[in-house]
């Protein structure tokens, strides 16, 4: 265990000499001061659990000495008992109250008395420490924690991306559509502005499959997903993939005539690809059909007969030719 100091300030050798024998022990450094002076140069250099302060001395008494240890952010908190051979009238020990003094001892000094409290004292310190370590290994677990917290709420949120994104073309998968669409619907209905809806399907993907294969196939749907994502230019515009070789696209505050602006941009994207499909009997190249539904929604309607309508739509579009598309 560390030894322990404490600072004896008396201006006459022989009490320091006597404080010392009195307390003299393994566990403590005592330092000694022959003035207020001296003491005030040992805090520079120790930390001190106590000062025993002799309160008559030349040049700087221990009031002076105590005032200027109290003003002192480093040994402003450092107990200080004053030693004394003043006769105990209430002033004395109210200006050494004043001054900062925890306590008097009155000379001559019975040991048994200044053992016991030093002990106090020195007990005291000892459990400030001892707070000090608990608290600096509370404030590294506490910022462990919040690192641990930081690091769950990013593995969450990544989680939470990684549950709304379709594995293969990184578009937002059904659930986010579901979760989006019904959001918009209801900002609808509080601004009472159009939300538009575009379902689209390749023409013919079983077929390109069949004569393709399944990873050409795969390839094809990113291909698409990102001639579709190339189609919108607002942030507040979500295409994802609906399901299969389905796409579906939510616009809001978009009126039939946005949407089939975008639509429009889309078929040329689309069959600015260039993907080869000698399977289709649309085209020899890889198409899409369009499904285009408009609606204001309210409380009354459910966004089920958006999905409804464009759906609809779409299916007319199929039966239309295909590499086109319908509004409903």
């Amino acid at each position: 265990m560390r030894a322990i100091s404490i600072l004896i300030v008396d201006d006459r050798p022989e009490n320091l000499l006597t404080l010392e024998q009195v307390l003299e022990s393994p566990t403590l450094n005592i330092v000694r001061a022959n003035s207020g002076h001296e003491a005030l140069e040992k805090t520079l250099d120790h930390e001190f659990a106590l000062i025993l302060l002799d309160v008559q001395m030349p040049v700087m008494d221990g009031y002076e000495t105590a005032t200027l240890l109290r003003g002192n952010k480093k040994t402003k908190n450092i107990p200080i008992i004053f030693v004394t051979a003043a006769h105990k009238e209430q002033s004395q020990v109210f200006l050494g109250y004043g001054s900062g003094a925890v306590d008097y001892l009155f000379k001559p000094l019975e040991p048994d008395v200044l053992t016991s409290k030093v002990k106090i004292f020195l007990e005291l310190y000892r459990q400030r420490q001892l707070l000090e370590v608990k608290t600096r290994e509370l404030d590294a677990k506490v910022m462990e924690l919040e690192t641990l917290k930081h690091e769950l709420e990013e593995s969450n949120e990544k989680l939470r991306k990684l549950s709304s994104l379709d594995g293969l073309t990184d578009l937002p998968n059904r659930r986010f559509f579901d979760e989006t669409m019904t959001r918009e619907w209801q900002r609808g209905t509080r601004h009472q502005k159009p939300l538009s809806l575009i379902l689209a399907d390749i023409d013919h993907f079983k077929a390109f499959n069949d004569a393709y294969g399944h990873v050409i196939g795969d390839d094809c749907l990113k291909k698409v997903a990102k001639g579709l994502v190339k189609s919108i230019f607002r942030d507040v515009d979500t295409i994802a993939r609906y399901g299969g070789e389905e796409f579906a696209a939510i616009l809001p505050e978009t009126d039939k005539e946005g949407g089939v602006l975008i639509i429009q941009r889309m078929l040329d994207n689309i069959e600015s690809l260039g993907i080869p499909h000698i399977a289709s009997p649309a085209a020899k190249h890889v198409t899409v059909s369009f499904g285009l539904s408009t609606m204001v929604p309210s409380a009354d309607v459910s966004p089920t007969q958006l999905i409804e309508s464009a759906d609809k739509a779409l299916y007319l579009a199929k039966n239309s030719g295909r590499n086109t598309y319908t509004i409903s």
